[in-house]
């Protein structure tokens, strides 16, 4: 073992020890936030590591992905595991119930849900005793150290998919304090899919061994979202309601971010008195307060929670729920894809509007983004168009507006770009997998029989 390797170790005792200390304190914690309804109100001890679902006997394979959109990303793996090998169990684990109510249902019949255990030795060890997978998938950056250790020791093969990490991180990653423990994690992976070749240098130089980083492309291009035959019925009224009336939609937008939408509103409605603006903020109660303020100001606003219809005279939209933003897309030509406005924001996937044949939009600040930004307008410089605020957005929607040629050829690149960044990503990513994982995976429980 190596010096780094040694350093690592240390880290990752002590990491250990404290994770035990602090278990009580974070049982309290989760406790707490079951109260505050963050939590699933029937099945906290899946957080603790104790199953609410009988293990099938058979090879089982365990993604684990945090939130909403590293989930909606697994899922287009999982079918394709589905599709290829439907002898194999699979089991997704999810840390927010904002990924739950959506993701539940999007998953293949017999896919099976669990909340994601805590990262503490007895959480750990109780979830991996009991499920004992045969290989476990990791969205972008879950490196949980009782995690990885506990699943190298049980020679659990460990994949890392559409693997990015953030500046911040990386440079607390980089520090050395944390370095060693990082490069010792990463050590125990089979496999490496960065969502880019910047991602692939991060992890590099992070210490990930290089013939264990294989690209197969972003696996958030190819997201999908099944909608019920009630759901696309309601997307087809609003379409009705909507008729011939301008239209344009900010997405995925934080707190702070209204005030700008709402002035380039106010600036757009003075010109097209019927205009519709669709506001989809990232999380719903974001949107009850937006409406509730506009409410109070006397302005008229149809909130898509309460199923409110678009009438003459209404010229704002709030949309405070989740998982409809691929369909709403369809709703509009021009979509400002919000996260991106402020400093400290990192921009959020613009490639479910470019799916849509929408001319995109959006800020500065898109983070890891950047790279999908990029591909983009590298393969067609009208596929999406950065702004730097409430001025140039508005000059940039009402030239929109007033020229159709220009508002079609956006919507035709961006349609365009997107279609030749998403074709083959699935069958890679399956491959690379099969190929670096599963197929050593299922041969180890094979031998063990």
């Amino acid at each position: 073992m190596g010096v780094v390797a040694r350093k690592g170790m240390l880290v990752y005792k002590i990491y250990r020890a404290l994770s035990y200390v602090v278990s009580p304190l974070l049982q309290l914690h989760l406790r707490w936030r079951k109260i505050r309804g963050l939590e699933h109100p029937t099945r906290l001890p899946e957080r603790l590591g104790r199953p609410s679902l009988t293990r099938p006997p058979g090879p089982l394979l365990w993604f684990h992905a945090v939130s909403l959109g590293e989930g909606m990303a697994a899922i287009p793996v999982i079918k394709e595991c589905v599709k290829w090998r439907p002898d194999l169990n699979i089991l997704l684990t999810t840390t927010t119930m904002s990924a739950f109510e959506v993701i539940i249902n999007q998953l293949p019949t017999g896919v099976l849900h669990q909340f994601s255990p805590i990262d503490t030795p007895a959480a750990m060890d109780a979830f991996l005793d009991y499920w004992n997978p045969n290989a476990i998938m990791l969205l972008e950056s879950e490196l949980w150290p009782n995690l990885i250790m506990a699943s190298s020791r049980k020679g659990i093969l460990l994949a890392l998919l559409n693997a990015r990490v953030s500046m911040k991180s990386f440079k607390l990653w980089s520090s050395p304090v944390l370095f060693p423990l990082i490069s010792l994690l990463l050590s125990k992976f089979s496999l490496i899919i960065p969502l880019s070749s910047m991602q692939a240098i991060h992890f590099q130089l992070l210490q990930a061994p290089p013939f264990i980083i294989n690209f197969a492309g972003d696996l958030k291009y190819v997201v999908e979202y099944d909608a019920s035959k009630e759901e696309f019925r309601s997307i087809d009224d609003l379409k009705v309601q909507l008729g011939h009336r301008k239209v344009w939609m900010a997405s995925s937008i934080h707190r702070g971010e209204e005030e700008v939408m709402l002035g380039v509103h106010k600036v757009l409605k003075q010109v097209y008195p019927d205009l519709v603006t669709i506001i989809v903020p990232r999380y719903p109660q974001h949107g009850k307060d937006i409406a509730q303020k506009l409410q109070k100001e006397g302005q008229h606003v149809a909130l898509r929670s309460q199923h409110q219809r678009i009438v003459p005279g209404r010229n704002i939209y709030v949309v405070d729920t989740l998982g409809e933003l691929r369909h709403l897309y369809r709703l509009t030509p021009i979509a400002v894809i919000g996260g991106s406005f402020f400093p400290g924001l990192a921009g959020h996937n613009i490639s479910e509007a470019a799916a849509a044949g929408c001319a995109v939009l959006t800020g500065y600040h898109v983070g890891h983004f950047s790279h999908m930004l990029r591909e983009m307008q590298r393969l067609n410089p009208l596929s999406v168009l950065q702004v730097a605020g409430k001025l140039e957005l508005e000059e940039a929607i009402l030239k929109f507006f007033t020229d159709g040629k220009v508002l079609e050829a956006r919507q035709t690149a961006s349609k365009q770009a997107f279609h030749a960044l998403s074709n083959g990503i699935i069958a890679n990513a399956w491959n690379v997998l099969y190929f670096h994982v599963l197929k050593q995976a299922l041969l180890k429980e094979t031998d063990n029989r």
